[in-house]
């Protein structure tokens, strides 16, 4: 069962971690990490003027946040829950885009696969630290964001 985490505009605009931060650990602490995948969801209440034609990813106090969030927590793609929707919204909270109303989304190519590597570097370390198969969730999660990893660049990573 996911776990939602509320993000309010007090939380957004004093880039306060805490709702995140426990819920974050308070996944860590069960005895079981891979219970902990894919559980976490974002509930961002920010008011906004009715005639704001922004998605939340393109309000930068909201983007800042995720920011933070991400330094604190680098491997926490591994945490979101993708099935949700969680790993695109982050993604596009972290990542240069542009919203077209009819195509939807669009990353920046170059900054997308930068993003990409990285997590692959920060989560493959990650996973090893805690003893996670992780080649197969690294494809499944990279290939959800167009990218397809082939088996002998984890080789390099070992």
């Amino acid at each position: 069962m996911a776990i939602a985490i509320p993000v309010n505009p007090e939380c957004i605009h004093n880039l306060i971690l805490s709702p995140a931060q426990t819920a974050i650990e308070e996944l860590l602490q069960k005895q079981d990490i891979l219970a902990a995948e894919q559980q976490l969801t974002f509930t961002i209440d920010y008011p906004r003027d009715p005639t704001d034609p922004r998605e939340l990813s393109e309000i930068p106090e909201i983007r800042l946040w995720f920011i933070r969030l991400d330094a604190a927590y680098p491997w926490l793609p591994f945490l979101l829950d993708w099935k949700a929707g969680e790993l695109a919204r982050y993604v596009a909270m972290l990542v240069p885009h542009q919203f077209n109303r009819t195509e939807g989304i669009q990353f920046n190519p170059e900054a997308l696969e930068i993003f990409v590597m990285n997590k692959i570097f920060v989560l493959a370390q990650w996973m090893q630290q805690q003893g996670i198969e992780g080649k197969s969730r690294l494809k499944a999660m990279t290939q959800m964001l167009g990218y397809e990893i082939e088996d002998g660049f984890f080789e390099l990573l070992a």
